[in-house]
């Protein structure tokens, strides 16, 4: 059955109470009436980021509970869970076997060491700039292995975010595996985590690349789907990324509108508001804030500068 147009609530483990099982009561003595769906945040063994390094999908995080613990929530609200689809932990069998063995691991293509970016195993500051990223940071990290060598390996996020390789067939594998454990618990959806980020082109900003980007979201798709699992896209960008999803019939999110909404409260005008209402696409998550909190650049274009700006001075003036 498809996700209902409900209210959903999204949410850690540990929100809640301490765990999944009190989460769990919680939910069902408080706000049973009034919420019908949970987006459960990361409950997998994660090294940091509260929980968006994932060591492994194939457990859950026994700090919160088990397996039996999700599919009991899911039993009750219609359940949205995470992929981190771009990276996997520092931490990780996968990563750890490469820093130990190098080019002799399994699993050495699983990662993008900057000997496989580039022949010369250089790539410029030039391009290095080019590339999207959220960190003050370039988009590497360096490693050192036991015998005291040192390899530049692709990190577009934490230091424990190791991204992944799509072009890999061990990558294809490993990640294939974990989505159809997850789809098998029967999701109503999976929110494939920092998806535009794993379309590595050197020479390009490599972020949400096309046609790379529908081919590996199509993959991801195939596997979901046969479960009855929807997957949903995360693009936290300018509002035009989340269009394009719904053009080819994706779910998206409308992170544009919690500064739209706050634009009108705060201005008393709501003529930016209904604009982009008429617009928006219809098979989308709508939300008024996430963990994340409320994003800027997804507004530029519906929003001047200055009445971001505005919004922005407003919203800090009233929470002081």
């Amino acid at each position: 059955m498809a996700l209902k147009n409900k209210i959903q609530l999204i949410v850690y483990p540990d929100s809640m109470g301490t765990n999944l099982a009190e989460l769990h009561y919680a939910l069902r003595k408080y706000f049973s009436k009034a919420v019908y769906g949970v987006h459960l945040l990361p409950f997998y063994p994660s090294s940091s980021d509260r929980g968006f390094a994932p060591i492994s999908y194939d457990e859950v995080d026994p700090i919160f509970g088990t397996w039996d613990d999700i599919e009991k929530i899911g039993k009750d609200f219609d359940l949205i869970i995470d992929f981190m689809v771009n990276h996997v932990s520092r931490q990780s069998l996968f990563f750890q076997d490469y820093i130990e063995k190098g080019p002799a691991s399994e699993y050495a293509d699983m990662f993008l060491s900057f000997d496989k970016l580039h022949p010369e195993g250089w790539i410029s500051d030039e391009d290095l700039e080019k590339v999207y990223t959220r960190k003050p940071r370039p988009p590497y990290q360096v490693i050192e292995r036991p015998n005291g060598s040192l390899e530049k390996i692709w990190c577009t996020f934490d230091q424990e975010q190791i991204d992944l390789d799509y072009n890999s067939p061990k990558t294809r594998e490993v990640m294939r595996k974990f989505l159809i454990r997850l789809s098998r618990n029967r999701p109503k959806m999976i929110r494939l985590d920092a998806i535009a980020y794993i379309t590595i082109e050197i020479g390009t900003n490599c972020f949400f690349l096309e046609p790379r980007i529908w081919e590996l979201l199509d993959w991801f798709n195939d596997y979901a789907s046969a479960f009855d699992t929807e997957i949903l896209p995360e693009v936290h960008e300018h509002y035009s990324y989340q269009l394009k999803l719904a053009k080819k019939g994706y779910w998206c999110y409308d992170f544009a509108l919690p500064m739209l909404v706050l634009h009108a409260l705060y201005t008393h005008k709501s003529k930016k508001l209904k604009s982009w209402l008429r617009k928006c696409p219809k098979k989308q998550i709508t939300t008024l804030d996430t963990h994340d909190g409320i994003g800027v650049v997804d507004v530029v274009g519906l929003l001047d500068q200055d009445e971001i700006d505005l919004t922005i001075v407003d919203r800090l003036f009233i929470w002081a």
